[in-house]
């Protein structure tokens, strides 16, 4: 490696296997730091919030809120891992070893699988619970909610784990420096990867959530056509319906805020470790940083209980014996 200068360098006693420092201007380390730093303690913050909600209250121990509960872990752990790494990655050198950068690859793209496997399931939930909502109490159970997220972390734990062997045998024909922690992906396992975590999974979620828009907009439609003829008696079926297309509703804003924050990041890290390293790269990588942290704020937005949930923590009510059984739906 030719070296002009040695304070460029991350290890100036190395001057033959020393990575060199970013090319980044000091104006935007100092943006990027901030910006990640505050997103991801917002990240952590509220997703933690999140957890600890659906996993004390009982009564939020529903399906749908499983399902939310395991797509906040993924998001704790990205706030909590990939937005530092990224900090280090992209504003300094990378000081923490080989060791801590193929464990910190692993953990990223481990959570990036985990997400869009919760998304699916968030999916095919919405599309039984309003294609199906006859057949919803007995197929979506929490049983087999639970089952399906364990199977979901399971499976992205494995799929994962099969490409460590070959993402080692990279780092070994990869003549790389010290300092620096890269993303290496080859042609073949890169198309393999498009077709598991993006095209596939990404496929599903548009269609069902198709067919989910379609059925719920003529539901909507036939609700609104008779609500002057409902009985007291099937007052409690429309009122369960409706809240059914809310839930709809509200998650389809998920999906879609998922969607337009995970697409670019996605692409831009096909199109190669050069495109990442520009601006419009970094454009892209806030983009994606910021889903886990809307995520919550979505909830707060549009679920009651969330704001119940999150009043009773942050004033430390959920230390009271017998909190977990408080009505706050």
């Amino acid at each position: 490696m030719e070296v002009h200068d040695g304070a460029e360098l991350c290890f100036p006693q190395l001057l033959n296997t020393s990575c060199r420092k970013p090319v980044i201007s000091w104006s935007e380390v100092v943006f990027l730091r901030f910006l990640l730093s505050s997103v991801s303690v917002l990240t952590v913050a509220l997703n933690l919030l999140v957890i600890i909600s659906i996993s004390h209250f009982r009564q939020l121990n529903k399906p749908t809120n499983l399902l939310l509960l395991s797509l906040s872990v993924s998001d704790f752990i990205v706030g909590l891992v990939f937005m530092p790494g990224e900090i280090l990655r992209k504003t300094s050198c990378w000081f923490l070893g080989d060791r801590m950068c193929s464990l910190y690859k692993y953990i990223i793209t481990l959570t990036t699988s985990a997400s869009v496997g919760n998304m699916v399931l968030i999916s095919v939930d919405r599309y039984v619970a309003i294609c199906h909502p006859l057949h919803y109490p007995t197929r979506v159970t929490v049983r087999r909610v639970k089952l399906c997220n364990f199977l979901c972390w399971f499976s992205s734990i494995l799929y994962r784990s099969l490409l460590i062997k070959n993402i080692v045998f990279q780092k070994l024909n990869y003549m790389s420096c010290y300092g620096e922690c890269v993303f290496l992906v080859d042609s073949i396992t890169g198309v393999i990867d498009v077709f598991v975590s993006f095209i596939i999974p990404v496929t599903v979620i548009i269609v069902l959530y198709v067919r989910v828009f379609v059925v719920a907009v003529s539901q909507a439609r036939a609700m609104r056509s008779h609500i002057t003829a409902v009985t007291l008696q099937h007052s409690v079926t429309v009122t369960s319906r409706k809240s059914e297309l809310k839930a709809a509703r509200t998650l389809g804003i998920l999906i879609a805020v998922f969607l337009m924050c995970f697409c670019p990041f996605y692409c831009v890290s096909l199109a190669g470790s050069n495109l990442l390293n520009t601006s419009y790269g970094i454009l892209v990588l806030c983009l994606y940083c910021f889903n886990p942290c809307l995520n919550p704020l979505i909830y707060a937005l549009f679920y009651n209980w969330f704001r119940r949930a999150v009043k009773l923590i942050v004033t430390l009510q959920i230390l009271q014996p017998g909190s977990c059984e408080a009505n706050i739906l």
